[in-house]
C-alpha cells in the first residue's frame, strides 16, 4: 500500500477562533489582499475591525457569485497595484477559492487562463504563492483544505480548477460560530455538498485509510446534524458538526479525489445558474445507483461496492443499513430541504451530449469508482431532471 497525504500548513478549529485572525496574519504580512462576500454578517464586519484595529493594511476585494477567470485577472491586478504580500478570505467556497486563485496567480506572470487545465495552457506555476489564510463562514465545500480553485469561464460555458499543490492555505481558521448567520437555503445547499464530499472520496478508487477514516467521520457527523442544523439554525452543537464534516470532506477530497457528482457538477455549474450543492443533491442519488449498477456488472469485486453500504451504516447509523437506504435518505433530506430537480434550473434535454462530453475529461470524473460509458451518464442526467 502506498499513497499521499497533503493538506493545510496549520488548521485550526473551534467556536471564537477566528478572534485569533489579526494575530496571525500580521506573522505572515502587513498588506493583505481582504477578500470577502460582497455582503458581510456583523460576525465578519468584526474581523475585518478588528485587523484593521491591529494595523493591518487591507485592500478590501469584495466578491459576489462563483469566482470566474475575468474577476481573478481583476484582484490580481488590484492586489499587485497595492504591493499586497498576504490573501485572505472570509467567506463561502466561492470567496475562498478566489483568495487562492489570486494568491497563486499574483506572483506569477500572465493571466489567469495561462494556468487552468483543460479550457487554458495548463502553465505550471513557476513561483511560489503569496502566504493565504482561509477562514470559511459556510460548511459546505471544504476548499479551506484543498490545492485548487474552482473558476468559471463564461466563454466556454464550464467550470475548471487552478491547481497546484502549493496553493494549500498556510492557515484554515475554522470557526462553527462564523457560519451561524447563514440563510437556510444556503445551508441546505452548502450542507448537501459536504455531505456529498464526505461520500465521494469513501468510494473513490483512489482512497486510502487516511481518507477513509475522514470520510467515515463525517459521515457520521452529516448523518446525525444535516437536518438539524436546518431545522434549528442556532443548534451550535450541530452547526460545529457541519463545519467539520465540510473540513473532513476537503482533506478527503484533496487527496482521494471525488466521482461523478462533481464531475457533473463543475460543468452543470458553468452552463447553468444554479447553486453546486443543489446540483449535488440532484446527482447525488442517481450518480450512486449507476455506479453500484455498473460495478455489479462489471466489476462485481470491486470494494466500492461494499464502501456504499458501509457508508450508509454509517450516515445512518444502522450496521444493517444498505447503499439503497442511503439513497432514500438523501432523496427524502431533499425533499425537506425543497431542492429541485435539475429541471428547474434550465437543464434540458438538449444539452446531454455536451454536458456528458465535458463531464467525461473532467479531474473529478477520475476519481470514480467505475468509469461510465456516455449511456450511463446520460441516464444520471435524465434520472435527476
Amino acid at each position: 500500500m502506498q499513497f499521499e497525504f497533503a493538506s493545510a500548513a496549520r488548521i485550526i478549529f473551534g467556536d471564537g477562533s477566528a478572534k485569533e485572525l489579526p494575530k496571525l496574519a500580521l506573522g505572515y504580512g502587513s498588506r493583505a489582499l481582504l477578500v470577502t462576500d460582497s455582503f458581510q454578517p456583523d460576525s465578519v464586519t468584526s474581523l475585518i475591525s478588528a485587523l484593521r484595529s491591529a494595523d493591518a493594511q487591507l485592500t478590501h476585494f469584495p466578491v459576489s457569485g462563483e469566482p470566474t477567470v475575468e474577476v481573478i485577472d481583476q484582484a490580481k491586478a488590484v492586489a499587485l497595484s497595492a504591493g499586497c504580500d498576504l490573501v485572505i478570505s472570509i467567506g463561502g467556497g466561492s470567496v475562498i477559492d478566489t483568495g487562492k486563485a489570486s494568491a497563486a496567480l499574483i506572483p506569477n506572470d500572465g493571466e489567469t487562463l495561462d494556468y487552468l487545465e483543460v479550457i487554458g495552457a495548463g502553465r505550471k506555476l513557476a513561483a511560489a504563492p503569496l502566504p493565504f489564510i482561509a477562514l470559511p463562514t459556510t460548511a459546505g465545500t471544504g476548499a479551506e483544505v484543498t490545492k485548487n480553485a474552482v473558476l468559471g469561464s463564461k466563454k466556454h460555458r464550464v467550470k475548471v480548477s487552478l491547481r497546484d499543490d502549493r496553493m494549500l492555505a498556510d492557515i484554515a481558521l475554522v470557526d462553527p460560530q462564523l457560519t451561524h448567520s447563514v440563510p437556510a437555503a444556503v445551508t441546505a445547499s452548502t450542507g448537501m455538498d459536504a455531505l456529498t464530499q464526505a461520500l465521494e472520496p469513501f468510494v473513490s478508487h483512489l482512497a486510502n485509510p487516511l481518507t477513509d477514516g475522514l470520510c467515515a467521520e463525517g459521515l457520521r457527523r452529516a448523518g446525525r446534524s444535516l437536518r438539524k442544523v436546518y431545522a434549528e439554525p442556532d443548534n451550535a452543537a450541530a452547526r460545529n458538526d457541519m463545519a467539520l464534516t465540510s473540513l473532513l470532506g476537503g482533506l478527503a477530497l484533496a487527496n482521494a479525489k471525488l466521482g461523478a457528482v462533481h464531475g457533473f457538477a463543475g460543468v452543470l455549474g458553468g452552463m447553468y445558474d444554479a447553486p453546486h450543492g443543489a446540483v449535488c443533491a440532484a446527482l447525488l442519488p442517481p450518480v450512486m445507483a449507476a455506479n453500484i449498477s455498473a460495478l455489479n456488472a462489471r466489476e462485481p469485486e470491486n470494494p466500492a461496492l461494499k464502501r456504499y453500504d458501509y457508508a450508509a451504516q454509517f450516515l445512518l447509523f444502522d450496521r444493517a443499513a444498505s447503499a439503497q437506504d442511503a439513497m432514500d435518505w438523501i432523496s427524502e433530506t431533499s425533499r425537506i430541504f425543497d431542492i429541485p430537480g435539475l429541471r428547474a434550473y434550465g437543464l434540458r434535454e438538449d444539452d446531454f451530449d455536451e454536458i456528458v462530453a465535458k463531464s467525461s475529461v473532467s479531474s473529478s470524473m477520475k476519481g470514480n469508482p467505475i468509469a461510465l460509458t456516455a449511456d450511463e451518464l446520460t441516464a444520471i442526467l435524465r434520472a435527476a431532471l
